[in-house]
């Protein structure tokens, strides 16, 4: 297979696996670039779409959800709009942030360090969470108060650091706050759609000339996206079952090993 596909297809893989997983999609992109040895900035703006095949995989999973908070909103339900409500809030810290800090967080892009010690903090962090969560109170999306809805906002951009990874920040904010563990899970993939649309369009404005360059077109982007999609499928429904029975632990691991691994390596180079 042709080397540039291989990597496409590779890329798409691995979009897919650690979008939605505690362990940092964008962080295992920028190890990947380092590993493959290709030049990040020609892909950078294939790496943003193909997340978006990632996010239409929690659309067409969660569709039923979708539909009955829509027709819920049409008939005035108060549990409907409190859903919708809450995810739009919980965007919001990261919509503003984001956007004030966007120069400062496309150098991190560039630092591999930080991502391997973002990885090791970070599964450190989670298994001092579980062991720290208790009785969780709230079971529902819509039935989260504000104020830890806004709570898990701002804990969402800790993620604009990379290697921390945005589903992680925002699951284990969610836990520290009361919310039950699926409930946790769901509520990153939802809050997934309108944060990682809206960083995607703002890199569409800034790069959008950068789409079709010389090394990366339209079907290699198409093929991407399709792989991402397929993936994140899988995935998904496999995390929501796999943290319900066992909890967050195993990607805590796998985090720190995966760090430990990367830094020794780049100390290797």
């Amino acid at each position: 297979m042709d080397m540039h596909y291989l990597t496409v297809i590779l890329l798409g893989i691995v979009e897919g696996l650690t979008e939605f997983l505690p362990v940092s999609s964008t962080g295992h992109l920028i190890m990947a670039s380092e590993l493959l040895g290709y030049d990040a900035s020609t892909w950078a703006m294939f790496n943003i779409i193909i997340q978006l095949g990632a996010i239409l995989a929690v659309v067409v999973l969660y569709w039923r959800t979708f539909w009955a908070v829509a027709m819920g909103m049409l008939r005035r339900e108060p549990v409907s709009w409190r859903f919708v409500r809450n995810l739009l809030i919980a965007f919001v810290p990261s919509a503003v942030i984001g956007l004030a800090l966007h120069d400062y967080i496309e150098v991190l892009l560039g630092a591999p360090r930080v991502v391997a010690w973002a990885l090791i903090i970070g599964g450190v962090a989670i298994l001092l969470i579980e062991r720290m969560v208790k009785t969780p109170r709230y079971h529902g999306i819509a039935d989260i108060p504000l104020i830890q809805v806004i709570g898990i906002g701002f804990i969402q951009c800790i993620s604009m650091i990379p290697g921390v990874s945005r589903s992680g920040a925002t699951i284990m904010g969610a836990l520290t706050l009361g919310v039950e563990r699926r409930t946790a899970a769901e509520f990153s993939f939802f809050l997934a759609i309108p944060t990682m649309l809206g960083a995607s369009t703002l890199e569409l404005i800034k790069k959008g000339d950068q789409i079709t360059s010389a090394a990366v077109g339209w079907g290699s982007i198409a093929l991407g996206f399709v792989v991402s999609f397929f993936v994140a499928l899988l995935v998904i429904k496999w995390f929501v079952g796999l943290v319900s029975r066992h909890g967050f632990a195993p990607f805590a691991w796998y985090r720190i090993v995966a760090g430990v691994a990367a830094l020794i390596w780049l100390g290797m180079r």
